[in-house]
This record gives structure tokens, sequence and C-alpha cells, in this order.
């Protein structure tokens, strides 16, 4: 974190770079505030009197010019974003394993020789302590999951954040990198409402169920992560999708939600069980053939889950008919 003295000297040069910009739309003639940039950015002028208020100023864009997109993407000179889901951001520079030139012609024996030692070389010096090298392992575990289970970009990104705070406030220690990171990844889908039960981010961890639900409570509960309870209608669109039901069977299974919810029985209760309930009942009432079985291995839950959530469903249908 940034000194306090810095942040504040930080601040107020913003200030004055803003004010001064501020000055410099401000006619010094007529103090109006119609200023007006024209000849391609070469001069500002008063629109209201007609003074020349700035004239060659600092052209801020490139020097080279590109009538296309591809001409664009061809000049211009800069690498990809920096990225969270990178141990060094993606700021160290990457040596291909292709051992082509910049024409696409092969290297000598001799120049492949040399590229592989510096490949060597640079895997070395992207790590240069155990911090740096248990973030390059954690982040490729985040990876590795959030890619087995079709996990967006930008919740892999927030998964790498929490789990740099992590690192920052010495949570690690005493516990796994792999059940740390899988905490952070599941504590991530979470907090996006990216519906994903603990049991299938257990799935494909290297740590059992128990320790990242450990691991995941003390993770928000060190960090302050405020997480609402998950939501059992965002479970009905996914397994609806993987067990290829009609809308009917969806729209009747949100309802059914919405009748347990009203009547309080999703207290203590798993939302992806009640969510694969809820299904089963649906497709009962519709006389779809899905058994059990079938829609709690989807669910990754339980047959004695679903039959229990039914039977409750069921008899709060009842009660609200």
């Amino acid at each position: 974190m940034s000194h306090p003295t810095r942040r504040i000297e930080r601040d107020d040069e913003m200030k004055k770079n803003t004010e001064k910009h501020n000055r410099a739309r401000i006619c010094s003639e007529c103090n109006s505030n119609t200023v007006i940039t024209i000849a391609d950015g070469r001069e500002l002028v008063c629109e209201t009197c007609g003074l020349v208020v700035e004239e060659h100023p600092i052209d801020q864009g490139p020097e080279w010019r590109a009538f296309t997109h591809q001409d664009r993407q061809r000049k211009a000179r800069v690498g990809a974003p920096t990225t969270p889901t990178k141990h060094d951001r993606g700021l160290t520079t990457t040596i291909d394993w292709k051992d082509k030139d910049a024409s696409g012609h092969t290297l000598s024996a001799e120049k492949r020789k040399q590229m592989n030692r510096l490949r060597t070389w640079q895997e070395r010096i992207r790590t240069k302590n155990a911090n740096e090298r248990n973030l390059q392992f954690a982040l490729g575990e985040i990876n590795r999951m959030a890619s087995a289970l079709g996990i967006p970009h930008s919740v892999r990104e927030i998964a790498c954040v929490l789990y740099r705070h992590a690192l920052n406030e010495d949570l690690i220690k005493g516990r796994s990198i792999e059940g740390v990171a899988t905490s952070c990844l599941y504590a991530a889908c979470r907090s996006e409402q990216i519906p994903r039960s603990l049991e299938e981010v257990s799935a494909v961890s290297r740590v059992d169920r128990t320790e990242i639900g450990r691991a995941y409570r003390y993770i928000a509960w060190e960090l302050g992560l405020e997480i609402e309870p998950t939501d059992p209608h965002q479970y009905i669109p996914r397994l609806c999708s993987e067990l290829s039901c009609s809308d009917e069977i969806e729209e009747k299974a949100n309802e059914i939600i919405d009748v347990a919810i009203n009547q309080g029985l999703l207290s203590g209760r798993s939302p992806v069980g009640v969510a694969a309930a809820a299904i089963y009942g649906a497709t009962l009432l519709y006389q779809e053939e899905y058994t059990q079985g079938e829609i709690a291995d989807i669910a990754n839950v339980s047959q004695m889950t679903v039959r229990k959530r039914y039977q409750e469903q069921m008899d709060a249908l009842n009660r609200s008919n």
C-alpha cells in the first residue's frame, strides 16, 4: 500500500494539472468557456471572440498514420494489457517456442541452442523469491480449475486478486496453496453470482471438500468478504440446459422455488439441492421422464437430497393452493 504522504502529494499534483487544464479551456480575452479545437487539434480557438488561446499544442497521439484496422494493428507498438491472472502481471518478455525469426524462417542449430538457453534463464528470472513461486503455482491452479468449470475470465481475475490479497495479508501460512486457491475461486464465483457448488469446485481441485470449506470461511472472514447466500434460481438455467429440458419446465421450477422461498424452506438447505428438486418436481408435473438419479448426477447431489427437498416443495405447493 502507498504511503499516506505520497498519496496526498499525488492528489495535489493531479488537482493542479486539472486546474491548469481548465484554465487552458477558458478564454483570457472574454472569459468564456467556449474554447474549441480546430485544424486537427493544432489550435485552441475561442468560439465567442475568435481569439487563438493556444497554438501548436503537444500531440498525444502516435507519429504514424493508419487508414485501416489492419494498418493500425500492424503499426501499433504496445503489448498485451496487464492481467492479475499471471504472477508477473504479464509484463515480462515471452520467448516463443517455434524457433523462427521475424520472417518465418527456421533458425539455425546454433541459434536454436542459444534460444533454448535464453528460455531457461527467462523461466528462472521470472520468479525471484518464494512468494513469487507461490503466486505462480496458485494462479496456475486457479486458471486450470476455472477452465475445467467453464468460468468467465472476469471471475478468474477476481479470484486471482483475492489470492494476492490473502498472500499479502500472510493468510497462506499453515494452509495448503491448493486449498486457499480453490477457496478464492469459489468465493469469486459466489460474489459474481456464478452458480458453482462446493461439490463441483472440489471435483476439479486437488484437495477435499472439507479443506476447501474451512479455507473459504477463513479467507472470507479475514478479508471481510460480504457474500450473500446463493440463490437457487441461478442453478436452474444451467441444470435445465444440461438435461435438455423444455422452457415450461424451467419456468415451473422457478415457480416452485418461489413458493419454497415464501414459506421459508431454504434455511440450512443446499441451494443446488433445492434447484434439483424443483426441476424434478416440474418434470413430474409435465410428465417428462427424468429420474432422480439423472437429475442428482447433473446437480452433483445425492438422490436422498433430491427426494427430501422434492417432498418438502410438494407439501409447500399443496399448502399454497
